[in-house]
């Protein structure tokens, strides 16, 4: 059999930790662990995470939150509106600070610690109203200028992005607003495909828009914002889908989830200027789902299949990893 210097021309280290930047195709012996490791790349997956506490759908995200530092609030729990929000560290939800009054449907934005809860609907019509987030317990914030619920939304509490939505389907706005903080101000860019049932990801002035529908048609269409205008891309998602889930910022993006009508777990990447398909599906196909996090690390939330569902997903991307290796 031949040997490891044989084939590479130099020993196996032998280290007492792992290395801080190893190279693909590296290998080390750890001398702590003993164990052998090298650097190989890993394929995108998604995984089960820790379920919600209330299955619910039309929740409002964290978008800008991370895998291990997010929340969900509000939202259609299988009996009414609720304003239930809870907190997820990375393998559990737990409760947080409930929402002044009961809402769904409209667009999540920044952080576990500085979200917003723009717009919306309260079970019975569409309200302007604002929420903001400190970790603990929600504030009123300045209401939007139009009310509607359906809506896109990203960024963060002190410089938050709405897109797009409806005041009463099946008509559809274009018009965004962006948030400073204190109040909305309506912006002169207006998507240039006014839809609904859309998500976003990115900043106020890096803003990513995409999928959504014009009653009757479910769009695959993407937008791109620069703080002042909204550009059509060339690149489209390859599977055309409402009620979608999205994470990530306008250059590195993906899009989960949603329905086609029929509901699909597909996932695709966006770097920019395309998207691309990713082998790795969501294990529980839905629609009307929440997401956060970005390219590495998502997670996907809540949803419908043919009920309301509290399952949590967490996505991986590809990219480099170390393994142990052993004898087969």
């Amino acid at each position: 059999m031949a040997e490891y210097i044989n084939i590479k021309g130099q020993n196996i280290e032998v280290v007492a930790s792992d290395p801080a930047n190893p190279t693909l195709g590296q290998i080390w012996y750890n001398s702590t662990s003993n164990t052998l490791k090298g650097q190989g790349f890993s394929t995108a997956a998604w995984a089960t995470g820790g379920s919600l506490s209330t299955a619910r759908l039309l929740g409002f995200p964290s978008r800008a939150g991370t895998q291990t530092a997010s929340f969900n609030a509000g939202g259609q729990s299988p009996t009414a509106t609720v304003a239930v929000t809870e907190e997820y560290n990375g393998s559990t939800w737990t409760g947080g600070g409930n929402l002044p009054a009961a809402k769904e449907y409209g667009a999540g934005i920044g952080t576990l610690t500085a979200g917003l809860a723009a717009s919306g609907s309260t079970g019975t019509g569409a309200t302007a109203t604002t929420e903001e987030y400190d970790g603990s317990a929600w504030t009123a914030g300045g209401s939007v200028n139009t009310a509607r619920y359906a809506t896109g939304g990203c960024g963060t509490q002190t410089a938050g992005l709405l897109f797009g939505g409806t005041t009463g389907a099946p008509t559809a706005t274009g018009a965004t607003e962006e948030y400073d903080g204190t109040s909305w101000a309506t912006s002169p860019g207006s998507l240039n495909t006014g839809r609904y049932n859309s998500t976003g990801t990115g900043t106020q002035t890096a803003g990513l828009a995409f999928g959504g529908n014009v009653t009757p048609t479910v769009l695959g269409a993407t937008e791109e914002y620069n703080g002042t205008s909204w550009a059509t891309s060339p690149g489209s998602l390859n599977t055309a889908r409402n009620y979608l889930a999205g994470a990530g910022i306008q250059t590195a993006a993906l899009g989960f989830g949603g329905a086609t009508p029929a509901n699909t777990g597909a996932t695709e990447e966006y770097d920019g200027n395309s998207w691309t398909s990713s082998p790795a599906s969501l294990a529980t196909a839905r629609s009307y789902l929440s997401g956060s996090g970005n390219t590495s690390a998502a997670l996907a939330f809540g949803g419908l299949t043919t009920v309301k569902v509290a399952a949590t997903e967490e996505w991986t991307g590809a990219g480099p990893t170390t393994v142990t290796i052993t004898a087969s």
